[in-house]
């Protein structure tokens, strides 16, 4: 899932500060799962702004909307007509549900609550890692599952460095070396053998060198007839 984490509340407080109406949107998905844009925090952050805006002697109307995802057209267009009675929009969306927003409402400025960390899952209550950087080239068929893009400090594609020690990274004593985990998962799985082949150096054409990446799916296209 996406990972994201609230803006300090000094910096939202100082991004609606110029608007009188504030629409503060959650969202349903990815932000609910790490408790940083679901229903309860939306409700949280805009009674935050209405108690700090009245202290500051300028009140703010403060509303709470919630879709299901802020990623689709679909679940953010009914807001259309409820937006055009607020100067802004404070989304708790990740950076794209920010910019859909922002693409669908041209009209309207959006602000982000939230800053947008990584693709990763809870590890513990309370604590998430990353394990994807959408690379557009898996090699997790390779490594046992476990990624050496995501998960080495170096992004190694052939075996640890030489500062890894006990298992741990040399970057931190917290940090697992990445390529202990995949030796010891290939070494159960019986493909430590596997590991011998010298992968080439990481295409990165793939990731973010030709700029913004699409897919494009053919058997999902609509017919022309119907498209817009």
């Amino acid at each position: 899932m996406i990972v994201a984490e609230p803006k300090p509340f000094a910096e939202i407080k100082a991004m609606v500060d110029q608007a009188g109406r504030v629409l503060v949107i959650g969202c349903g998905t990815c932000v609910t799962v790490c408790f940083a844009g679901g229903t309860k925090q939306v409700a949280a952050l805009a009674s935050a702004l209405r108690m700090a805006t009245r202290l500051g002697g300028k009140e703010k109307v403060i509303d709470e909307a919630v879709v299901e995802r802020q990623c689709e057209w679909e679940y953010i267009d009914p807001l259309g007509a409820r937006l055009d009675n607020y100067d802004l929009a404070l989304s708790l969306g990740c950076g794209v549900g920010v910019q859909a927003l922002a693409e669908r409402f041209p009209a309207k400025r959006i602000a982000p609550g939230l800053n947008t960390s990584f693709m990763g899952l809870p590890v513990k209550q309370g604590e998430w890692e990353e394990r994807c950087q959408a690379c557009g080239n898996c090699v997790l068929d390779k490594t046992g599952g476990i990624c050496p893009i995501a998960r080495c400090s170096k992004q190694l594609l052939n075996g640890p460095c030489g500062g890894s020690q006990g298992g741990r990274c040399e970057i931190g004593h917290d940090v697992p070396c990445a390529w202990q985990l995949i030796w010891d998962r290939m070494n159960a799985l019986g493909l430590r053998t596997e590991l011998m082949e010298v992968e080439p150096a990481k295409d990165w054409s793939s990731s973010r060198d030709g700029g913004p990446r699409r897919i494009v799916r053919d058997d999902l296209q609509l017919p022309e007839e119907y498209r817009d």
